[in-house]
């Protein structure tokens, strides 16, 4: 891929997700931006495995019903860490976490679209949420200080990116030496129809053709210097995501899965 694509891809994301935060499109279901889907937020975050409590413990208006898992149920949290969550959105996985690593932690959310900053903020004013941050900036150049973090989340976002390699290089910078990867995403289990590969406009921003294959996934992680690395693909996630586009059988093709690795 091309710089020019790849920024085009970029501004085709943000497009979507500045639409999303604006409320000029429906969230739809997980990373779809379809207005398909009739469910709303909560309901569609609870067949990704958040509780009815986690759900409760939010401003309303941070849950935009995006994702492909709950990463941070993953993450195994503790009080007083420093988490970064990779394209926050309206702040949703960050209160969560914020609320695991208590007033002696901090979370920090980057993401690349202003409007989505924008309700994070106000989000977190509105919860009083003290101890999370929201910067704006490209997970593949994080606004992020060297060895920084000790625990980076994510969900459904670093598909997106038309650079993975360049996401988990800068990952590997800002997380500290024994710092972990807890991740939710989708990866291919069959190649994409070109059809759908070159689908620019939706199935690249609702996470569809932009998936990479496990093998594929777990060389990058490699080579970013990662160990411990551990990815699980969830079969019974094709329950959802058969949803997120009616008629193309997106399940045939991506499934969830979480994804850990660990910086020596």
């Amino acid at each position: 891929m091309n710089d020019l694509t790849k920024d085009q891809v970029r501004q085709n994301v943000r497009s979507r997700y500045k639409q999303i935060a604006l409320h000029e499109v429906n969230s739809g279901s997980c990373c779809s931006t379809s207005s398909a889907c009739c469910d709303s937020p909560d309901d569609v975050s609870a067949k990704l495995g958040y509780s009815a409590e986690e759900l409760s413990n939010v401003p309303q208006g941070a849950n935009l019903g995006l994702g492909c898992g709950n990463p941070q149920a993953i993450a195994e949290l503790k009080a007083g860490e420093v988490v970064l969550d990779l394209g926050s959105g309206g702040g949703f996985d960050c209160f969560l976490a914020s609320r695991q690593v208590g007033e002696t932690g901090r979370v920090i959310g980057v993401d690349m679209t202003p409007e989505m900053i924008s309700k994070a903020r106000n989000n977190a004013s509105k919860g009083g949420f003290s101890n999370a941050e929201f910067r704006l900036g490209e997970i593949e150049h994080l606004p992020v200080a060297d060895q920084s973090v000790d625990v980076i989340i994510s969900n459904c976002v670093i598909n997106l990116s038309p650079d993975k390699p360049q996401v988990f290089k800068e990952a590997y910078r800002v997380l500290k030496s024994g710092g972990r990867l807890a991740i939710s995403d989708v990866v291919l289990t069959a190649d994409l129809p070109t059809e759908i590969k070159n689908d620019l406009d939706v199935l690249y921003s609702g996470c569809i053709s932009g998936a990479s294959p496990v093998h594929e996934l777990e060389s990058i992680l490699i080579q970013s210097g990662f160990t411990e690395i551990t990815i699980e693909p969830k079969d019974e996630s094709k329950a959802f995501i058969k949803d997120w586009f009616s008629g193309a059988s997106i399940e045939d093709y991506i499934v969830s899965a979480i994804v850990k690795g660990v910086k020596p």
